[in-house]
C-alpha cells in the first residue's frame, strides 16, 4: 500500500462532525502541519480528543487553538486546558462542550479503545466531580470508577522520523500520546519531519509499527 500522500489529500479523510484525535503535548509533538490544513477547511462540528487544547500562552492563535478560533470544534475530551482565555470564553458562551479527564485515566481510556478492552476501574477522581453519573465499585474496601474506552475515526499524530511503512520514531513529550492514539481510530494520518526507506531503522528503537498507521504526510519544516 503506498502510504505517502499530501497534508490536502491527508486532511480531504476528515468530514464534518467527526472524532478526531490529536497527538502532542501542547504544541510539541502536534500534527502542526495537518491542523493548519484542517482549518483551511470548511470542516466543523468536530469533536476533539487530546491531551489539552494548545498553549494558548501567544499573542497569535497557534495548533488547535486555531480550529478552536474558526469554530470548528463543539467538543473537547482533554486532561489540561490551563489558564486558557478563549476555551473558556467558548465554554461560558456554550459554545464548546469540555469535558476534562485526569490524565493517566485520559492515556488509559485510549489505550483502552485501541486494545478492545470494554472499560477499567479506577480510584482516580473518586469524591470530585470527575466520579458524577459514573458507576461506582468497592473492591477491598476500596472505591473505583469505571471508565470506558475511548476511540475516534480519525487520529492525526506525529513523528520525529517514519519510514515509508509507517514504523515511526518519537522525541521527549510527542511519546505520550502519538502512539496510544495510534491504536484508537479507524484512520491513522501520521505527520513525521523525515522519511526513511524500510530497514533503516533499527526495530528495538521503533515506538509505533507502521500496521497502525494508514497514511504519511512528510513535513520537514517545523512551524509553530
Amino acid at each position: 500500500m503506498h502510504k505517502l500522500i499530501s497534508k490536502k489529500e491527508a486532511i480531504d479523510y476528515i468530514k464534518s462532525d467527526d472524532t478526531i484525535m490529536i497527538g502532542g503535548f501542547t504544541n510539541f509533538g502536534a500534527p502542526l502541519h495537518l491542523l493548519y490544513e484542517l482549518a483551511a477547511r470548511d470542516i466543523r462540528g468536530l469533536t476533539i480528543i487530546s491531551e489539552d487544547l494548545g498553549y494558548g500562552g501567544m499573542d497569535y492563535e497557534q495548533g488547535q487553538g486555531v480550529l478552536l478560533a474558526k469554530g470548528q470544534i463543539k467538543e473537547a475530551v482533554v486532561s489540561f486546558v490551563g489558564n486558557y482565555p478563549l476555551v473558556n470564553d467558548l465554554v461560558e458562551k456554550g459554545l464548546l462542550k469540555l469535558t476534562l479527564v485526569p490524565q493517566g485515566t485520559l492515556a488509559e481510556r485510549i489505550r483502552a479503545g485501541g486494545a478492545g478492552i470494554g472499560g477499567f476501574y479506577t480510584p482516580t477522581g473518586v469524591g470530585t466531580i470527575v466520579e458524577e453519573g459514573k458507576e461506582v465499585r468497592e473492591f477491598d474496601g476500596k472505591k473505583y470508577l469505571l471508565e470506558l474506552p475511548l476511540r475516534a475515526r480519525v487520529a492525526l499524530i506525529k513523528a520525529w522520523k517514519a519510514d515509508t511503512m509507517g514504523n515511526a520514531l518519537f522525541k521527549y513529550t510527542a511519546a505520550n500520546f502519538n502512539p496510544l492514539m495510534a491504536t484508537a481510530a479507524d484512520i491513522v494520518i501520521l505527520e513525521t519531519e523525515e522519511i526513511v526507506e524500510p530497514g533503516e531503522l533499527e526495530p528495538d528503537r521503533v515506538q509505533l509499527p507502521g500496521v497502525f498507521v494508514d497514511y504519511i504526510v512528510l513535513e520537514e519544516e517545523v512551524i509553530f
